[in-house]
C-alpha cells in the first residue's frame, strides 16, 4: 500500500487507466472496429474490484456508473452489418435495463453521500440520456447543468465541446457555434475531428445543409476510426444531396414566379 499521503494522487492515476481503457473499448480510436469490448469488460471488472476495497469512494463509484451505463447502450450502438447508430437514432428498447438500473443507483447514492467530482458528473449526463425513453424527451437543461459544473471541476476542451452539444440543444445551434470558436485555437482540439463534426452538427441544426455537410466531410477526413470515418461520410453526402435537392426546388420555384 502506498504512503497515506500519496494515497489520493495514485487513485485517481488508477481511475484514470480505467477510464481510458473503457472509452477505447467502447470506441475504438482506429481501424476496422467500432469497439472491443473484451476492454469495456475488463475495465468494469477491475473498476468493481476497486469498488469493493473502497465502498465509500464517491468517485470509484461515479465512475462504475459511468461505465454501466454506457455500455447499456452497445447493443444499440450498431446496426447488424457494423454501422454506427448516433445516440438519437438508437432503439432505446434495445439498451440493457439491468446495466441501467444498477449505474442510476450507483450515481444517485454517490452524488447523495459524497463530495461531487468529475466521474460523478460525467455518469449524471448519462444517466440523464439514460432515464429518457426518447431522444426527444432528453432533458437538455439539466445537462447542461451538468455541464457547466463539470467545466468548473474539471476544465479541459472535451468539456467544453460537450457542453457546447447541450449549449446547442438549450440554447439554439448560434450559441454553440460562438463556444466552439473558442477552441479554435486550443492545440489539445484544433483539427481534431469531433470539433469538425460538432461544428457540423450545429450547422445542421441551423438548417444549412451544404456547410454542415462539407463540415462533416472534414471531419471524416480527420476520422481515425474507420466505421466513424464511414458513418461521417454518409451522413455528409445525405445532406449534401438534400441540400442540392433544396437549391434545385427553389430555382424552380423562382422560374415560375418570373413565368
Amino acid at each position: 500500500m502506498p504512503p497515506a499521503g500519496e494515497w489520493a494522487g495514485r487513485l485517481q492515476v488508477v481511475l484514470h487507466v480505467l477510464y481510458l481503457m473503457f472509452n477505447e473499448g467502447y470506441a475504438a480510436t482506429s481501424g476496422e472496429q467500432t469497439s472491443r469490448p473484451e476492454l469495456t469488460a475488463e475495465a468494469i471488472r477491475l473498476t468493481r474490484a476497486v469498488r469493493r476495497l473502497l465502498p465509500d469512494d464517491g468517485e470509484v463509484a461515479g465512475l462504475l456508473a459511468l461505465m454501466l451505463l454506457t455500455e447499456a447502450r452497445r447493443p444499440a450502438r450498431c446496426t447488424p452489418d457494423g454501422a454506427l447508430v448516433p445516440l438519437a437514432e438508437q432503439d432505446r428498447t434495445r439498451w440493457n435495463r439491468d446495466l441501467i438500473t444498477e449505474g442510476l443507483a450507483l450515481v444517485t447514492g454517490a452524488l447523495t453521500t459524497a463530495p461531487v467530482g468529475a466521474y460523478q458528473l460525467q455518469a449524471a449526463v448519462a444517466a440523464v440520456h439514460a432515464e429518457a425513453a426518447t431522444a426527444a424527451e432528453t432533458d437538455w437543461p439539466q445537462i447542461l447543468g451538468l455541464y457547466n459544473l463539470l467545466e468548473r471541476v474539471t476544465p479541459s476542451p472535451v468539456v467544453t465541446l460537450n457542453r457546447a452539444v447541450a449549449v446547442a440543444m438549450v440554447d439554439g445551434p448560434q450559441a454553440a457555434l460562438g463556444l466552439l470558436a473558442s477552441l479554435e485555437t486550443d492545440e489539445r482540439m484544433a483539427g481534431h475531428h469531433r470539433l469538425a463534426a460538432v461544428r457540423a452538427h450545429c450547422h445542421e441544426l441551423a438548417g444549412d445543409r451544404a456547410t454542415a455537410a462539407a463540415g462533416y466531410r472534414d471531419a471524416a477526413r480527420a476520422a481515425t476510426s474507420l466505421p466513424e470515418r464511414r458513418y461521417l461520410e454518409a451522413h455528409a453526402a445525405g445532406l449534401a444531396a438534400s441540400a442540392t435537392r433544396e437549391a434545385g426546388a427553389g430555382a424552380g420555384a423562382r422560374g415560375t414566379g418570373a413565368g
